[in-house]
Formats: C-alpha cells, sequence, structure tokens
C-alpha cells in the first residue's frame, strides 16, 4: 500500500510538470504563432486552439495547487470554457484548411461551422450557471473535478460527432495536397489533431468512480496525454508557420527551434527542478528550503549557457544538410560585411596614423566617385583642415597635375597620398585621396613612407571591398522582388495545385511607382495623398471598410503595411540589410529630412536617392500583390487604365 500511495505521489507530481510545461508551451507557441502572420486565416484559427489549450491546462494546473475553493471551481469553469470550445475550433480550422486546399465553402460548411460556435458559446457561458457544468465535487477522485450532469453527457457525444466531421474535412485536404511536400504537412496536421483531441477526452472523464480507485493510472494517462498534446502542438505549429509566410523550411525550422529552447523548453524545466526542490523541501518540514530560489537562478543560467553552446550545432546538423558550406558563407556575412560606418572609422583612424608617422596636425581622407566627393573623414586640427577646399574642381586639378605620380606627394602645402586601384581588367581607378596639412619643412624618412604606403594601401583596399559590398547589396534588393514571387510560388502551389496555374507575377501598373512615390511623400497629409490613384485599389477599398469609409487613412495603412513587409526579421539594426526599411521609416513614416537620413544611415545623399528609388519600387511590389489577392477574393481586378482614372 504504501508503494501505491508513493508511485502515486510521484506519478501527481510529474503530471502536474507536464500539465505546467505543456501551458507553457501553448502560450509560448501562441505568441509565436500570432506575432509572425496573424492576417492568415489558417494562422487565425490555430490560434484559437493554442488558446483553447491554454486555457485546459492553465486552469487545470492553477487548479491543483490551488487552496480555496472558489478559486479552484473558477480555474476548473475556465478549463471547461476551453474544452467546450475546442470542437467549434477545431472544425472552424478543418474549414479553412480545406478552403486552402482548393475547396472553399459552398455556404453549407461555414453555417455549420457558426452554428456550432453558437452552441459551444452558449454551452460555455453556462458553465458560470452550473448549468453546463455541475458545482466542484467535495472530494478529489483523484484530483478536484466539477460534478458532471446530463448536459454533460451531451456535450460529450456533441464532441465525438464533430471531431469526426473534423477528420473528414482534414482527410479531404490531406487527399487535395499537390506536392509530396504538402501531403506529408497535411499528415502532420491530421495526426496533430487527432492527438490533441482525442488526449483531450481524459478531462470528460475526470472524477470517474474507476480512477478514483486506481489514482496511478489516472495520473499515468494524464502524463501521457500531456506529453502527446505538448508534441503535437509543435509539429502543428510548425507545419502551420508555412501558410501565409515566404519562408524556407529551413527558416522555420530555425525559428521555432530557438524560441522552444529559449521560451518553454527552459521555462518547464526550471520550473520542473524548482518544483522537484518544494517537494523535497516539504519532506524536510520545510517548503521554502533555501536552495530552491538557487535551482531556479542556476538552472535558468546553467540552461541558457548550453542553449548558446548547443543551438549552432544543433541548426548545422538537423536544418543545413548538404546546403551546409553555401549556407555558413551567407551566415557570415553579416559578420564580414563592413558597413559605412565600419569604413569612415577605419579611415580615420588610417588618417591618424598617417598624420603621426608625417608628422603632421591633421589631415583627411576623401572617397571619390569619379570627381566628385562622397564623403570625406579627418582628424586632427580641423581649421587648417578646413581651409583646404576639397570639392570637384580641387580633385580635377590633382588628377591632371599628378598623372605621372604616385607615392607620397608633396603639392601646394599638403602631403597627398593618391589611393588608386588597378582592377583584374588592368583599368586603374582613383578611389579616394589622402590629404595632409604640412606645418613644417621637413623630409620624410623613407621608413615612415614605407609605412605611410602600407596603410594607404590598406585603406585602399577597404575602400575597394566596401564598394564592392555595395554592388551586392544593390544586386541583393533588386532580387527581392523576384525572389519572394518565387517563394510565393513555393508556399501557394505546396497545398494546392490549381493556384500555381494561376499565380501570376502582379505587373505594375505604368506609373505606380511614382504614385507610390507620391503617395509617400505626403503620407502625412497633401493632394499627392488624397488625389493619389492608388485611393482606387480595391486593396485599399476592402481596408477603408474597416476605418469606417476613411480611404485616406486606408491607404495610408495599406502603404504601412507593405512597408512592414520590407521589413527584416528580428531587432531593428543600421545594417545593410536593414537599409531599405530604414530610409522609407525615416525619410517618410517619420518625416526627417534627406541629409538628416544620410547621416544616420552613414551613406551618402547621392547613394540614399539610389536606394530610395529601390526601396519605393519594392512598396509597388508590395502593393501589386496585395492588390493580386485582393481581387482573388473579389470579382474583378482594377484595371491600369482606371486607376490613371
Amino acid at each position: 500500500m504504501q508503494l501505491m500511495i508513493n508511485l502515486s505521489l510521484v506519478l501527481e507530481t510529474l503530471n502536474q510538470i507536464l500539465y505546467a510545461a505543456v501551458a507553457i508551451t501553448a502560450i509560448a507557441l501562441l505568441m509565436y504563432t500570432s506575432g509572425f502572420n496573424f492576417r492568415d486565416r489558417i494562422v487565425k484559427t490555430f490560434t484559437l486552439i493554442l488558446l483553447c489549450m491554454v486555457l485546459i491546462f492553465t486552469g487545470e494546473i492553477i487548479a491543483a495547487v490551488s487552496n480555496k475553493t472558489e478559486y479552484i471551481q473558477l480555474w476548473l469553469q475556465l478549463r471547461w470554457v476551453g474544452l467546450m470550445m475546442l470542437p467549434a475550433v477545431y472544425l472552424h480550422f478543418s474549414d479553412a484548411l480545406l478552403t486552402v486546399s482548393g475547396r472553399p465553402s459552398r455556404g453549407r460548411r461555414t453555417t455549420f461551422v457558426w452554428v456550432t460556435y453558437f452552441i459551444t458559446g452558449i454551452a460555455a457561458i453556462l458553465i458560470f450557471f452550473g448549468v453546463s457544468i455541475g458545482e466542484l465535487a467535495p472530494e478529489k477522485a483523484p484530483m478536484f473535478f466539477l460534478e458532471r450532469n446530463q448536459i454533460t453527457f451531451f456535450f460529450g457525444i456533441f464532441y465525438l460527432v464533430v471531431m469526426a466531421m473534423v477528420s473528414y474535412n482534414l482527410v479531404r485536404a490531406m487527399i487535395r495536397s499537390a506536392t509530396k511536400t504538402g501531403l506529408r504537412r497535411m499528415i502532420y496536421l491530421l495526426a496533430g489533431a487527432a492527438a490533441i483531441a482525442f488526449s483531450s477526452i481524459i478531462f470528460l472523464f475526470h472524477g470517474n468512480s474507476w480512477f478514483a480507485s486506481h489514482p496511478h493510472w489516472f495520473w499515468f494517462l494524464s502524463s501521457l496525454g500531456s506529453v502527446i498534446t505538448g508534441f503535437f502542438l509543435i509539429v502543428m505549429t510548425y507545419t502551420v508557420s508555412f501558410f501565409g509566410l515566404l519562408w524556407t523550411d529551413r527558416q522555420i525550422k530555425s525559428r521555432l527551434l530557438r524560441w522552444l529552447l529559449r521560451g518553454p523548453f527552459t521555462a518547464a524545466i526550471v520550473l520542473g527542478l524548482t518544483t522537484v526542490a518544494r517537494r523535497y523541501g516539504e519532506l524536510q518540514g520545510d517548503p521554502y528550503i533555501y536552495f530552491v530560489p538557487m535551482v531556479m537562478v542556476g538552472g535558468t543560467l546553467l540552461l541558457q549557457y548550453a542553449i548558446n553552446l548547443a543551438s549552432p550545432y544543433i541548426e548545422k546538423s538537423f536544418f543545413w544538410g548538404d546546403d551546409r558550406n553555401d549556407l555558413e558563407t551567407i551566415q557570415s556575412l553579416q559578420d564580414r560585411m563592413l558597413t559605412n560606418r565600419d569604413l569612415y572609422q577605419f579611415l580615420e583612424t588610417t588618417a591618424a596614423l598617417i598624420s603621426d608617422r608625417l608628422p603632421v596636425s591633421g589631415g583627411f581622407i576623401a572617397l571619390l566617385e569619379g570627381d566628385k566627393v562622397i564623403k570625406s573623414v579627418s582628424t586632427g586640427d580641423q581649421k587648417a583642415i578646413e581651409a583646404v577646399d576639397v570639392d570637384e574642381k580641387f580633385i580635377k586639378q590633382v588628377q591632371e597635375n599628378l598623372v605621372d605620380q604616385d607615392g607620397l606627394i608633396e603639392w601646394q602645402g599638403l602631403f597627398l597620398v593618391p589611393l588608386e586601384f588597378t582592377f583584374e581588367d588592368g583599368t586603374t581607378r582613383l578611389l579616394g585621396l589622402g590629404g595632409f596639412v604640412k606645418n613644417e619643412n621637413r623630409v620624410v624618412k623613407e621608413e615612415d613612407k614605407a609605412s605611410i604606403l602600407k596603410l594607404a594601401e590598406r585603406a585602399t583596399l577597404a575602400i575597394k571591398d566596401h564598394t564592392l559590398q555595395k554592388q551586392v547589396i544593390e544586386s541583393l534588393s533588386a532580387l527581392q522582388t523576384e525572389v519572394d514571387y518565387l517563394q510565393d510560388i513555393r508556399a501557394a502551389s505546396s497545398f494546392n495545385i490549381d493556384q500555381l496555374k494561376n499565380l501570376e507575377k502582379p505587373d505594375l501598373p505604368e506609373g505606380m511607382a511614382t504614385w507610390v512615390k507620391d503617395a509617400l511623400t505626403h503620407y502625412w497629409g497633401g493632394p499627392k495623398l488624397t488625389n493619389n490613384p492608388l485611393m482606387q485599389l480595391k486593396v485599399v477599398e476592402e481596408e477603408s471598410e474597416i476605418l469606417d469609409g476613411n480611404r485616406t487613412n486606408a491607404l495610408r495603412s495599406v502603404l504601412t503595411e507593405a512597408i512592414e513587409m520590407i521589413k527584416p526579421s528580428g531587432e531593428r539594426k543600421f545594417t545593410s540589410e536593414w537599409l531599405l526599411y530604414n530610409i522609407l521609416e525615416l525619410k517618410f513614416l517619420q518625416g526627417k529630412k534627406v541629409r538628416e537620413v544620410a547621416r544616420k544611415l552613414s551613406v551618402s545623399e547621392a547613394d540614399l536617392y539610389r536606394k530610395q528609388k529601390i526601396a519605393i519600387e519594392s512598396v509597388a511590389q508590395k502593393i501589386a500583390v496585395m492588390e493580386a489577392n485582393a481581387n482573388d477574393n473579389g470579382e474583378h481586378s482594377t484595371p491600369p487604365d482606371e486607376l490613371e482614372k
């Protein structure tokens, strides 16, 4: 008997830890899913499933550890709210999935979904009046439960009938999968939905007399159900992430893994360790034994340390495969890229070192594009440097008078260091010019001259590399829309092959980029926004219905959404991959001046205008995609000539 009691106690503790782990996982996945693409219909309905899971497992675990009767009853009622709503939410999810697969509802399926919502919603409300489910039972069996009544019995039958319909819809969606990849993901969804739905049935049997007399079996089955539910919630979240997003399989797996490791995995392990430590303290007569906080803090730090060490290797092993070398090169670009700020700091340091070697009171290094100075960095005596007017005329004079000279040159009271680079085709280009103000007549020693030329060579190489990197970034920016289009084809055709036939790259009406630029220029108000041809777009019309018919605010909202589509993932930075978004956000949304934006982003004004053109074209492409999607759900598209009118 003592062994059975101990076994039941161990299983009960394990069950509570697992319940808490599932609740934490459901909350984390709800945050993850709703945080990336909440506009997609599949994602919206899946978040409702996660919300039900949060209510069920959070209510169960809090009721299990509560001491006051009214709190226990309230949390068990909330658990039953999640359980009552689960059939309707699942039916809604299966209907959305079947629609995506190419079988939209003709009215009957949608009607039944809303009828089911109505029935379960009424039943959920009546829980708090003791109608759908009874009051709190006076004794555990083997845990706290609400007494069942006749309506609860009918709900159990209703639950099974609706879940059978859900399974039928999911099987139909699976059969219609266009590719092996799409079929595999549909199988994941079907298995996950079935596992979670049937593992939740055990909550209907709380208070069963057989379980009351065999508590260890109850705790074992509850623990098993928790493990199954947690696992398949992750599987379903992974699969749902492919809907409405253009990320690759590798990106989705990597993002989800990092989120799970740093979120629910760490929280669940630390909670489990803390619970075990507290239970040990209770056996010792001190539930708040001193090492409980030590276990909590130490466990968190050790897990984060282990994740930092292990996660890169896990990602490489499981997600990269044969493309590992290419992906490692791409990932390392961010660390190897020489940004504008990096280049300017390096040139400033180089100018300071050359000034010390000469020695002089100060100097500058100017970056050139032909005869034009695009940026100049200086060090030392600023008054002496400002006296030298480094403009296009000055550069032309230097080039004309120093054609046959190289190295360190004395000219008009300056030491000049031409930063020239010879490319593979044999052409030589002047990429920059170093100028240092002479403050005394002295001969530069040969060893100093050699050091200066070495420093100049490094500066030239840095400027050359930065120029090539800028060309690569511009090429990538130009490819962005094309890559998004290919990703859209890949994502759409995985589940519905008919979409592959109809999915065409949206053509930009002539002048659309100009319309977008005008609208952004008067983003906060003005005739170029209020009288813009973009006002006639269907996507703007649909947005205006949400905003009480205000088309100006609707166009502003569409522009903002298109800009957000360009925004890279992660924390905002002022690096190359964020350049297009930062230009749009700073110049148009915040209304900053060109010079201020250029200084903020460490680019020349000429370069800013070039990048701005690419950014506006990207916004125009995004709006064209949004318009195409809006027209797919409507009757007819808006012809370009109508827009011009």
